[in-house]
């Protein structure tokens, strides 16, 4: 069963949200599908991916612990975490989805069997930074979740409120038991670069305080709620943060400062009385073995399209596991990433929750085959073969976007200033 092609595309049904799919096929008819979606940067992984057919186009399917390490190990000039395992990524997807196939069953029965019955799902309300023309200037696709509807209302800090409250009373009520939002406003101004290291005056650490004060109270004190800080701030700044959300009695702060430095994250941890979530930008077991090793973090988040694919979230779970730490894999990209998360969920013990955003759900209804099965905020199995679903190619063709043109993003200067307007 030898690979005989590899096929990107890049579709847009969603505006400002293009996913980035990988389709591999066999010389025998078999095919699985792979993603991995990274927004601003699909163009060098749709180009990674097409440079990754003379290497692996021939390779027996079936060997897809052999294809990781060749890929791994061939490039690893570039560092194997980061761009190389996003690309990894995308083909180990693929090839578990047509090994699933191959032998008729889900991924979850060739990684050893369920351990539960449902996958249990977090979501999202808008962010703070929230707005309409908001598409992805700030990073993170949980910040593209518009849930108001009456601007006149919104353009208000009270209205603002009001549409948080509102929303997640909605989402609660459609059967949602967690809620994850970043309250903080961003204080990027000016020269972007530099200040992406953000700190948060008194003024935006009250913002956030009342923005998680609505949260709390339009859901009761016993839900579950998350804060994303998007890996944003300083360590004064992260640590001035989790100190004041504490009465919140959050399941989580995520991410509170950038992530390259473990003695900066060790100093928040230290200072803070939060349980502590990273991982989205970490990728393969390597960099998690130093996370698990300086116990830096109470629950780790990889993304399988981004981490090493199912084969290494597997792997990283496990890891997790010795060290009684739950993972909540992250995901905030298209179908196929959700679903073959939900496949290495449906298999590990220590599961916290898998996320998504539930608002995504009416346009996955577009390009997939069958639909996921929502049922009480989790997904259920469906017990067909491998991802158990399939592209509509032809409804993924008819918003295919060209990667070369980044103007599909949407990001424009009314974009920033669209943020920045909560806090001058």
């Amino acid at each position: 069963m030898k690979i005989s092609n590899i096929t990107p595309i890049v579709t847009m049904p969603i505006d400002g949200l293009p996913w980035l799919f990988v389709k591999v096929e066999t010389d025998d008819g078999y095919y699985g599908f792979g993603e991995c979606t990274d927004y601003s940067v699909n163009l060098h992984l749709f180009n990674g991916i097409k440079s990754l057919r003379s290497m692996i186009i021939g390779m027996d399917a079936s060997n897809i612990e052999n294809i990781w390490q060749t890929i791994f190990h061939s490039y690893d000039d570039l560092n194997g975490r980061g761009y190389v395992s996003h690309l990894i990524s995308a083909i180990d997807i693929a090839l578990w989805d047509i090994k699933g196939k191959v032998l008729n069953t889900p991924i979850y029965n060739l990684l050893g069997g369920a351990v539960r019955d449902r996958v249990p799902l977090y979501t999202h309300v808008q962010d703070f930074n929230s707005d309409k023309r908001d598409k992805k200037f700030l990073g993170g696709a949980a910040r593209e979740v518009p849930l108001h509807n009456n601007d006149q209302d919104y353009n208000s800090d009270q209205g603002r409120l009001e549409s948080l409250a509102k929303a997640a009373k909605e989402t609660k009520n459609a059967g949602y038991d967690a809620i994850k939002t970043d309250p903080f406003p961003s204080s990027i101004n000016g020269y972007s670069g530099p200040s992406e290291v953000e700190r948060l005056t008194p003024k935006l650490l009250r913002l956030s305080l009342e923005w998680m004060q609505t949260l709390r109270e339009a859901v009761g004190d016993d839900y579950e709620l998350m804060v994303d800080a998007h890996a944003r701030f300083d360590v004064a700044s992260a640590i001035a943060a989790g100190k004041q959300l504490e009465d919140i009695n959050l399941t989580w702060l995520e991410e509170p400062i950038h992530v390259e430095n473990h003695n900066a994250l060790r100093q928040v941890k230290e200072n803070i009385n939060v349980p502590i979530c990273i991982g989205e930008r970490h990728f393969t077991r390597w960099d998690y073995t130093e996370i698990f090793a300086n116990r830096l973090a109470e629950y780790v988040m990889p993304d399988v399209a981004w981490c090493g694919g199912i084969s290494e979230l597997r792997r990283i779970a496990a890891q997790a596991e010795v060290n009684y730490i739950r993972i909540s894999p992250h995901d905030a990209l298209g179908p196929v990433s959700i679903a073959a998360g939900f496949q290495v969920c449906m298999t590990t013990p220590n599961l916290y929750r898998q996320e998504c955003l539930h608002t995504w759900f009416k346009t996955f209804e577009k390009i997939i085959n069958p639909m996921f099965t929502i049922e009480n905020g989790a997904i259920l199995p469906n017990n067909l073969p491998g991802l158990g679903l399939d592209l509509n190619i032809d409804e993924v063709k008819k918003y295919e976007v060209d990667p070369e043109n980044n103007q599909y993003l949407n990001i424009t200067d009314n974009d920033q200033n669209a943020a920045n307007q909560w806090i001058n």
